[in-house]
């Protein structure tokens, strides 16, 4: 139970800056997520913002984000430590 199990939501550590860039991301989107973001807001436009469309990618993005925020929380209690 737990754990995680959809590889494809990981956060990168690098990322495409420039095809960040092109897609128009906002800085603050920028993170170790953007890459699924950019493919999210495109299946967005394509269904012209039909939320039920694009549940798939979506689930995936905020999966990332959460992963990414367990992460920082982690650090924190090691940097308590």
């Amino acid at each position: 139970m737990g754990g995680r199990n959809n590889p494809e939501a990981e956060p990168k550590a690098t990322q495409d800056v420039a095809a960040m860039h092109a897609a128009k991301l906002p800085l603050a989107y920028r993170d170790k997520c953007g890459h699924l973001l950019i493919d999210l807001n495109k299946c967005r436009r394509e269904h012209k913002f039909k939320m039920w469309e694009c549940g798939h990618e979506r689930h995936t993005y905020e999966e990332c984000e959460y992963y990414a925020w367990m992460d920082r929380c982690a650090k924190k209690q090691e940097a308590k430590a």
